[in-house]
């Protein structure tokens, strides 16, 4: 099978990203996006240099509009909407990045993607920085799609899960292992929450694994399959079982979700359910009293 048509994995080498770029059902998506406080301008960096062809996607096009909690997953309509708008059609092979150097919001934007049964979405492994390191071509500037349609997708419930359903599992009331991605620091909470009006620490019965520790910080990409499994192991986690991710927005918990998969694809006798994302996250558990 040629790559021009072939199922690509979820996590994609620059080097292979460069061998099939401009093959018609081929999408790149810059998906960048950082925190108010990195001092970073991700529209900007977007219109000074990114991959060829490369639709530019905002972490908030594809989140609730106007909801109390930060970047939830929009309806089913509301997601077909905003793909008709960026020219993304059901059968384009999709590979997300970001600029990050750690998967930050490409990781989220692969996920909702996945949520809503898209059949095939990759993460540029290294994003932007991997690309551009041996002198590939850019492009600068803004990149314009036609609209296209979108059937109205369902969303495959597995892969998110409530406030009530993460009480359960921390009660010993359901099956599943909570994994919390923020920094050491904020699950112990021993620093102030960045979102105002929040409380310090963590879910009940949840294991800290911050989301930066899964790319090897020299080049922003993921750590090899064997790295990655004995850091799950060394938590006390078994893949096998039902895995919860969950941060501060939803947002960085889908890099567990994106190395998960790294692993699965590496290893096809690795089985599991999918990984599922705390959507609220400590945005909406951190606000109550519970």
């Amino acid at each position: 099978m040629s790559d021009r048509k072939a199922i690509l994995p979820p996590l994609l080498s620059a080097d292979r990203l460069g061998a099939i770029l401009g093959a018609a059902d081929l999408l790149v998506l810059d998906a960048s996006w950082y925190l108010p406080t990195s001092g970073r301008d991700a529209d900007a960096d977007y219109r000074a240099a990114h991959i060829p062809g490369a639709v530019r996607v905002r972490l908030e096009d594809l989140s609730l509009p106007d909801g109390d909690l930060p970047h939830m997953i929009p309806t089913p309509a509301q997601f077909a909407a905003a793909c008709e708008r960026h020219g993304i059609g059901p059968r384009h092979r999709l590979v997300v990045y970001d600029g990050s150097g750690s998967n930050l919001s490409a990781g989220r934007v692969w996920w909702l993607f996945r949520a809503f049964g898209h059949a095939t979405v990759s993460v540029l492994d290294g994003g932007i920085l991997a690309w551009a390191e041996a002198t590939r071509p850019i492009q600068s500037g803004l990149q314009r799609r036609p609209p296209t349609g979108y059937p109205t997708p369902t969303i495959d419930t597995r892969l998110l899960v409530t406030k009530a359903e993460v009480e359960a599992i921390a009660a010993g009331e359901a099956d599943g292992q909570i994994i919390d991605c923020r920094s050491t620091a904020r699950f112990n909470g021993e620093v102030d929450e960045p979102r105002p009006g929040l409380r310090r620490g963590h879910i009940p019965g949840s294991v800290n694994m911050p989301f930066e520790s899964f790319t090897d910080p020299a080049t922003g990409r993921l750590y090899s399959v064997p790295v990655l499994k004995e850091m799950f192991a060394a938590r006390g986690l078994d893949l096998g079982r039902r895995l919860v991710a969950t941060c501060g927005s939803g947002t960085s918990a889908c890099v567990l979700a994106l190395a998960v998969e790294a692993i699965r694809a590496a290893e096809p006798e690795s089985v599991g359910p999918p990984v599922a994302i705390y959507d609220g996250s400590w945005s909406e558990w951190g606000r109550s009293a519970s």
